[in-house]
């Protein structure tokens, strides 16, 4: 079946000017359970083009848990993120499931109306969306026909607060994206300790708090996928 995987094309903070962008394990952890399972991964992003990658994400330890750096080193797996197509040029009907990939860079161009309206598409059609980490921010405020949200009534997690102050970042987001999502899904839950696995499934929805959920994420989808066939 076919996935897509979106990407922030931000590059840097606004606030300090530090460079951001995907965290890499957040797709690699996702795509090899994906590919493990025998479906199709797309990569796509924001604005098209060339994919930035947060330098952090390319740091030991990070680089070296679950296969990242092997990864990291093959040419064939990184030549996607050379030249990928924008959301305003796909369509939600050519996928069975979306993955929102997280990284700092989502919290300042994952507002963008295409991936809005790419979302909705999604949700409309009872596909699978998913997100981990910093990528629910592109989940917030996307209305639906309904006169809902995508997340109205929905139970859902991602990066919390305390997790930016240990990563340091809490002076350089624009908001916190615990606030929103804790005030737009009817709950919103996390893991008792941060920076460790959490996932949570409502429905078709899929949720991970941090990097370490993203390959559970996958497994969850790989699973609902499942269920469709």
């Amino acid at each position: 079946m076919k996935v897509l995987a979106i990407s922030t094309s931000a590059s840097r903070y606004e606030k300090t000017g530090h460079r951001t962008g995907m965290w890499l394990g957040e797709y690699t952890h996702f795509y090899d359970v994906l590919i493990e399972a025998g479906h199709d991964v797309t990569l796509a992003s924001i604005t098209g083009g060339e994919v930035p990658i947060d330098p952090v994400s390319l740091q030991p330890p990070v680089i070296n848990l679950g296969g990242t750096s092997k990864r990291y080193q093959d040419r064939e797996f990184m030549s996607q993120l050379d030249d990928t197509p924008a959301v305003a040029d796909l369509n939600a009907s050519d996928y069975d499931a979306v993955y929102l990939i997280g990284g700092h860079g989502t919290l300042f161009d994952f507002d963008d109306p295409a991936l809005k309206t790419l979302l909705a598409d999604f949700a409309e059609s009872g596909a699978i969306v998913s997100a981990v980490c910093h990528g629910p921010a592109g989940l917030l405020d996307v209305p639906l026909p309904s006169g809902d949200t995508l997340l109205s009534g929905k139970k859902a997690t991602g990066y919390t607060w305390a997790e930016e102050k240990l990563a340091r970042r809490a002076d350089a987001v624009p908001y916190s994206l615990e606030d929103k999502l804790e005030a737009e899904a009817c709950e919103y839950t996390t893991a008792k300790i941060p920076m460790t696995e959490h996932v949570v499934t409502d429905g078709t929805l899929v949720t991970g708090q941090n990097p370490m959920s993203a390959a559970s994420v996958g497994k969850e989808v790989v699973r609902l996928l499942a269920e469709r066939r």
